[in-house]
């Protein structure tokens, strides 16, 4: 709050509420001045095998995105002792629930976007995604790790060239739904690569588990899909799913290990895919 008070960004009179929907950091409204604003407070450091944690990425990913819509207005960012904070607008709506539809018009739109940022290196293609799982169970020690031998998909998809701005997280608890419209937030893990590693976490059962307690139905897949509008990038993605499927089993494994109980029906979902 100091820090903030000295840099300008707030007043004595604001106050802060903290919000729970995150799971890696932690997150306050600050209520007061002219505009509500969000303050995050990275966790450091939180070596995640699947999804990066990185205050920078997001700063730049919301500065370059700025004039989308689609994203919230950043206003600052910093440092706090060992760890980073970005400080943005609050952006209005609820996590996303129903409307599959509006979603894969909206990574559409990002994955068609033109604009050149400096992010890292997306998994592409089959190689990229089995050395990813791979390094995910080397962290677990249960025995579902020799399990996952069974369920390791056979087929090969080689990198694509046709490589796009994604989101890298786009879980319903990352997708805020208002009168005005959609707004993408928590953009720690932005990379260049392939579109399909979006559709697969939007659609990743466990994902949708874990953040609005069902899967996605078949219907509601078959729709997103269609709204996506983009046939070569949906054919590939339902080329990849059984690789997509194996390798957020690993995650969901990882996860109960550390903790993260929840995990497990996410993790039984998956397998059940596979």
């Amino acid at each position: 709050m100091a820090q903030l008070e000295a840099q300008g960004l707030v007043s004595s009179l604001v106050r802060f509420e903290t919000l729970f929907g995150g799971r890696t950091n932690r997150v306050w409204k600050v209520l007061g001045g002219d505009n509500n604003a969000v303050l995050k407070l990275y966790r450091a450091p939180f070596d995640n095998p699947l999804f990066r944690n990185d205050a920078e990425s997001e700063a730049k990913t919301l500065q370059a995105l700025k004039c989308t819509g689609f994203v919230p207005k950043i206003r600052a960012t910093g440092a706090f002792e060992s760890s980073n904070w970005v400080l943005y607008d609050h952006a209005p709506g609820t996590p996303w629930q129903e409307g599959v539809q509006k979603v894969a018009q909206l990574l559409r739109t990002l994955h068609e976007s033109k604009i050149k940022l400096d992010a890292p290196a997306g998994c592409n293609g089959t190689g990229d995604l089995e050395a990813n799982a791979l390094r995910i169970l080397a962290k677990c020690r249960t025995n579902s790790k020799s399990r996952m031998d069974r369920y390791k998909p056979k087929t090969y998809i080689a990198p694509t060239r046709d490589t796009r701005l994604i989101h890298g997280d786009p879980v319903p608890g990352n997708i805020l739904v208002s009168s005005s419209g959609l707004t993408l937030i928590d953009w720690q893990c932005p990379a260049w690569g392939d579109p399909c590693e979006d559709l697969a976490i939007f659609l990743s059962p466990a994902m949708q588990y874990i953040y609005r307690g069902a899967p996605l139905t078949t219907a509601e897949t078959d729709r997103f899909l269609t709204a996506y509008g983009q046939p070569k990038i949906t054919e590939r993605y339902n080329a990849l799913r059984a690789w997509f499927a194996w390798r957020m089993a690993a995650y969901c494994l990882w996860r109960i290990e550390n903790g993260a109980l929840d995990y497990s029906a996410g993790f039984d979902l998956e397998i059940a895919t596979l």
